[in-house]
This record gives structure tokens, C-alpha cells and sequence, in this order.
């Protein structure tokens, strides 16, 4: 079987029809042959697909047959298996959800960064570097020198941002995610509460990890992805994690050697935390699954390792 190609995509563009753009959207990406999720909403588009060569080239060229999105940039990685079941183009009120009425990246957005000069931005001493991304992708790799914010989902961003910083006395912010868009989205947000240098890395870790030279990296551990690959490495590489079935937390290869480790079930993550009415549903669910392999099939809902869609 040929390469998949993995192609990661937004941007923020004024999209009042959005959902006239929904049906030709989907039938044109199901006629590649393309998987993933598309969401559109009035903000723009944002969405992880994957297919041939063929079928990727030809969606980027579909999608700037739209002058609103004539210079849509996107991000590509390889696997070697579809690393999603279906495709889906999906409406919603965000492309990435902050929850803050009135922070638009079309009307004001920071400062980008390109991957080859993002070294030296987080070198400056008086740059506070922010990981805008989730707890659990922050555990399995981040930038040498980054704050967690503890978040668990983009919503909770802006609380963290009015507890813990102060436009007088952070004077430069810099920050990225996976693929860009959160920090975008973070950047207009922290321009409305007043903040005046803020930094955000154009292209995200995977155009990072992509351009910088592992010699010259400054990123440590691996990068969390929003499909059955669960993470990739310098170069794009995939990476070691896998998911653990009992709370979606990436496992890494100490963590299945771990005693709380209970394949389809739990891991050290969550061991001890988790509820028992889960701990039943998936064990049930594992039990089957092993049920089917015995059998030689597969168990449905044995590829589908995560829910949601990308943040970016």
C-alpha cells in the first residue's frame, strides 16, 4: 500500500456561508477517497485528513479555488495505514473553541514566527514561553523552558491567562500548539486583555519539528496528534505512544511497563482514579475485543483510539 499523506489545515478566514459549503465539501472529499474531520464555521476552516498524494493535492487546490482561502496553508506528515475511519465536515460556532465572545484573528492576531527563527525568540530571558495545549500533550513532550498552564481543554486558557500573568509585568508572551491555530486564537485573546508583544509559532510543532534539524531542536519528548498515530517525533516520525482506552492519556513505553498497566484498560495515569462504572465499560470492551481477534476479526471500535477533533 502506498504512503498515506496526513495533511493538517486552517485557517481563519470570514466565512458567513459556511454551512452552504458543508454538502460540496464533504462529496468532494469522500470522492478522493479522503478521511478525517473539516470543520467550517464564520471564523474558517480547520481539519486533519489523510489520503494519497493525489487526493491531498487535489483538496488544497479545491479549497483555493475560494479566494477567501486562496493562500490556506496546511501541514503534512506520513503514516504507513489510514489513521482515520470516515470523513467528516462538521459545523461549528469555532474552529477551535475558546469560548470569549469577540476574539476574532481576522481583525487582530500576534506576532508569527517562523519554525527557523523560533529558537532564538525563546532564547530571549524576557520571554515567558506558554504551552497553549492540553495537560496530557504537554506530559509527552514541550519546548525546553515552557510553562504548563494546566488546562485540560482550549476553554480553560483564559482563566489561566487573567490568574497567572499581567500585561505590566509580562511584557513579551510568546507560545505555540500542534499545528498553529490555538495560539493564534490565544494571541488575539491576549491582545484584547492588553497584552502588547505576543509571539505565537507560525506552523506549530509539526512545522517545527518538520524544518529544525534535531541537532538544533529545542523540543523535548514527543508531539501529541489528533489521530490513531497518537504522536510523532523530530522529523515527523512516528512516535512510541499509544492511548490508553480508560482515559485517552498518550501511554509511552515506560508506562506499559508499569504494574497499573492493563492493556484496553488502564494505566498509570489513571489506575487509581478511574471510576468503576468505566473501568467495567472497558473491560467489557477489551474482553471482546480479544473475543474477536481470537476469531480473526476485529472488534468494532478496536481503531477508533480517540474522540474529538484536532485543536491544532
Amino acid at each position: 500500500m502506498s504512503v498515506i499523506v496526513v495533511a493538517a489545515l486552517y485557517k481563519f478566514a470570514k466565512l458567513p456561508d459556511y454551512r452552504e459549503l458543508q454538502s460540496g465539501l464533504l462529496d468532494f472529499c469522500v470522492a478522493q477517497g479522503l478521511n478525517g474531520t473539516i470543520l467550517l464555521a464564520s471564523e474558517g476552516i480547520n481539519g486533519t485528513v489523510a489520503g494519497t498524494r493525489e487526493a491531498i493535492d487535489a483538496l488544497i487546490a479545491f479549497l483555493r479555488t475560494d479566494k477567501r482561502l486562496a493562500d490556506i496553508d496546511h501541514k503534512e506528515s506520513y503514516s504507513e495505514k489510514m489513521p482515520f475511519d470516515r470523513m467528516k465536515v462538521r459545523l461549528k460556532k469555532e474552529i477551535v473553541t475558546l469560548g470569549v465572545a469577540g476574539v476574532d484573528p481576522n481583525e487582530k492576531v500576534g506576532r508569527y514566527v517562523n519554525a527557523e527563527d523560533w529558537n532564538a525568540l525563546i532564547a530571549d530571558p524576557d520571554v515567558i514561553l506558554i504551552d497553549t495545549r492540553n495537560g496530557y500533550e504537554y506530559d509527552i513532550g514541550t519546548f525546553q523552558g515552557a510553562v504548563d498552564p494546566h488546562t485540560s481543554t482550549f476553554r480553560q486558557f483564559p482563566d489561566y491567562v487573567k490568574k497567572n500573568l499581567d500585561p505590566a509585568r509580562h511584557k513579551k508572551i510568546a507560545m505555540f500548539c500542534t499545528g498553529g491555530i490555538r495560539c493564534e486564537k490565544a494571541s488575539s485573546f491576549m491582545l484584547e486583555q492588553g497584552f502588547e508583544e505576543v509571539y505565537h509559532l507560525r506552523g506549530g510543532i509539526l512545522k517545527y519539528l518538520e524544518t529544525v534539524p534535531a541537532e538544533q531542536s529545542k523540543w523535548q519528548g514527543e508531539c501529541f496528534v489528533f489521530d490513531q498515530r497518537i504522536s510523532v517525533g523530530q522529523g515527523l516520525v512516528v512516535g512510541t505512544h499509544e492511548q490508553c482506552y480508560g482515559c485517552r492519556h498518550p501511554v509511552s513505553p515506560d508506562d506499559k511497563a508499569s504494574a497499573e498497566y492493563q492493556i484496553g484498560i488502564s494505566c498509570p495515569h489513571c489506575f487509581d482514579s478511574l471510576s468503576e462504572k468505566t473501568r467495567a465499560r472497558v473491560t467489557e470492551r477489551q474482553k471482546q475485543n480479544e473475543l474477536a481477534l481470537k476469531r480473526g476479526q476485529a472488534h468494532i471500535g478496536v481503531t477508533q483510539k480517540r474522540t474529538g477533533q484536532s485543536e491544532g
